[in-house]
């Protein structure tokens, strides 16, 4: 089994529980089993930041499905919780993103392991801080402990 992270977004409807409901049917996959999850975080957007704030969380799976088999997941159960597709980093009922898969450096025009800007993200770094602090990057070679305390001009992110 692979150890990989999932990092999991909302701000339209009722954000806590579009977490909560994708990572129930993450849970009830099969092929994958759901070890850690972080904490709720309310996030300020990044990117395109006229809209509301998100909800943001990250979890620790383990699986056998491959990369592509996961992103296949993620986008289907996405659809099953309502997400339609609009502007880049727009809002959005759910979003799940693969942000590690073992120390696997992959890269095709679906998928970029590690996740290309995670290492930018307090959205992501803090949840991830929580679960996972002395994972080290694939790339970086920094844990995600010391990728955040590097982070410079953060985005606020509060508990839940």
């Amino acid at each position: 089994m692979i150890t990989a992270y999932v990092g999991l977004g909302s701000n339209i409807g009722d954000r806590s529980a579009n977490i909560l409901r994708a990572l129930d049917i993450l849970s009830q996959t099969d092929g994958l089993r759901v070890c850690a999850v972080s904490s709720l975080y309310e996030t300020e957007p990044e990117g395109y930041e006229d809209q509301d704030w998100f909800v943001n969380a990250a979890a620790r799976i383990e699986t056998d499905l491959t990369p592509s088999e996961l992103l296949g997941v993620f986008k289907e159960i996405e659809r099953t919780i309502g997400r339609k597709e609009s502007v880049r980093w727009g809002p959005r009922v759910i979003d799940l993103d693969l942000l590690l898969y073992d120390q696997l450096c992959f890269d095709s025009p679906d998928i970029t392991i590690p996740h290309p800007r995670m290492h930018q993200r307090a959205f992501v770094l803090v949840p991830m801080a929580e679960i996972a602090s002395a994972v080290l990057h694939p790339v970086l070679g920094k844990t995600i402990g010391a990728l955040l305390a590097e982070l410079k001009t953060p985005k606020h992110v509060r508990r839940m």
